[in-house]
């Protein structure tokens, strides 16, 4: 029967996945104006050890109080940088090594498990009601979508978010094979 991990062994078991885990990722976010999306989007970031988050365009400002009611205090935990315009962003992640990948329903994008996200990804997501400018897709290094077969055309740009940045860590992390098991409270 399993039962829930107390909490030395949850810290214990995050320090044995940051410890095997060497990829940088970081996240673009442009124009995400709902402060508890940008909120639980900053508790995602540093669930998944997003190493920078660019914002730019109108995005929620990360200090607001009802970004911080859903990053619970996580907004802390990921360096970010406000730039003044999305090519201002994009030039910020690739000077500092970063791929970039838009995620969004376009033309010419490729599905989540089939993207270019290898090590040194930094993932970009798009307003809420718009997704990603024609500025943005057309700057990106590749364009992927998660595919989805329900009768609703779109995802919440957090929970989108929150999948893109899992599939990413998912796909260093597969490499690990058995040894994915860390063992906990041994």
């Amino acid at each position: 029967m399993s039962t829930q991990l107390r909490p030395t062994d949850v810290k214990r078991l995050n320090r044995q996945w940051r410890r095997r885990t060497e990829g940088r990722l970081a996240l673009l976010v442009e124009s995400v104006t709902q402060p508890y999306n940008l909120g639980s989007i900053l508790r995602t970031c540093a669930t998944f050890g997003v190493d920078r988050l660019w914002l730019t365009g109108n995005s929620a400002d990360p200090d607001d109080p009802k970004v911080g009611k859903t990053a619970l205090g996580t907004g802390a935990k990921v360096a970010h940088t406000r730039t003044a315009s999305t090519g201002d962003a994009l030039a910020a992640a690739r000077g500092e090594g970063f791929k970039v990948v838009a995620v969004e329903l376009a033309s010419g994008a490729v599905p989540l498990h089939a993207a270019p996200l290898e090590p040194d990804v930094c993932l970009a997501v798009g307003a809420e009601d718009h997704g990603c400018s024609p500025a943005l897709l057309s700057g990106a290094d590749a364009v992927t979508y998660i595919p989805q077969i329900g009768r609703v055309g779109s995802l919440n740009v957090a929970v989108a978010t929150a999948i893109a940045l899992a599939e990413a860590r998912r796909r260093e992390w597969a490499a690990f094979g058995d040894e994915a098991d860390a063992p906990v409270g041994r």
